[in-house]
């Protein structure tokens, strides 16, 4: 009990973090959406399927503007890793493109 007591002033600022079995396994997003206020950012993660007319929001997240700055910095730094190991990330201006089968019939609009 006393060796848990000093672990716990050793490390004041350490956070104990439960991550659930259905969380753990994430959820697929390929379309983000984001808006704000003066006091929060909404950040909502779209699912768009091909060959279905309507994308679904499948999480939104709402944070502070503060936390949307550290996110902001964190996602820069991890895919500076990312590029590092894996190499430059590809950005192209055109919406995916699906296989032909995928999802049904493809149309045009």
């Amino acid at each position: 009990m006393a060796e848990d007591n000093k672990e716990k002033k050793e490390n004041p600022n350490q956070i104990n973090i439960e991550l659930s079995e259905e969380v753990a396994e994430g959820v697929y997003s390929n379309l983000a959406m984001i808006a704000h206020s003066n006091s929060e950012f909404v950040i909502d993660f779209i699912r768009l399927m091909p060959g279905v007319p309507k994308a679904k929001v499948k999480s939104r997240i709402v944070i502070t503007p503060e936390h949307a700055k550290r996110l902001l910095t964190a996602l820069n730094e991890n895919i500076h890793k990312y590029e590092e190991t894996f190499g430059p990330i590809k950005k192209t201006e055109e919406a995916p493109k699906f296989p032909i089968n995928f999802g049904g019939t493809v149309g045009e609009a």
